[in-house]
């Protein structure tokens, strides 16, 4: 992880400056127990299948990922110094826990997973994301996701 105290200085008052948002510790809606839920993931680690369009800096779009895509069909096309890398490129599920979740849903733990999971590039800013986040919220809605975990790296 980079420490602020590490960076240049233009680049730790740039992240000083970032606005971060409070939210409420309430749920943002009801619904059954998650072991009964359709859960899809989304990532900010500019992950997408190997012959897919990379992301571009500041990109604000997203990749589509199968739940059936093998690990070394993922590439992380998220560019910074500031992004370490090593973590992915020993085991996936450190910032796609697609394992980690077939188990889940193995066990019962939660109901099931969607046939697709999600990856944007975690550099845009949030009005950038708000478009495609609500495109991508009425593609989950129809596959009957009613849970979604999201990891931002």
């Amino acid at each position: 992880m980079a420490r602020l105290d590490r960076m240049p200085e233009c680049e730790r008052n740039h992240l000083l400056a970032v606005a971060c948002p409070t939210y409420e510790t309430q749920p943002w809606v009801t619904g059954p127990p998650l072991s009964e839920r359709r859960l899809a993931f989304i990532s900010t680690a500019g992950l997408h299948r190997r012959n897919d369009r990379p992301f571009t800096p500041g990109a604000a779009d997203y990749r589509v990922i199968p739940t059936d895509t093998s690990p070394g069909d993922l590439v992380m096309s998220h560019i910074s110094t500031n992004f370490d890398r090593t973590g992915f490129q020993r085991d996936l599920n450190v910032v796609f826990p697609l394992d980690r979740l077939r188990e889940l849903a193995a066990q019962g733990r939660i109901g099931s997973l969607a046939s697709c999971h999600y990856s944007f590039m975690g550099a845009a800013t949030p009005e950038q994301l708000a478009a495609p986040a609500r495109e991508l919220a009425g593609i989950m809605k129809g596959e009957g996701v009613d849970a979604v975990l999201l990891a931002p790296v």
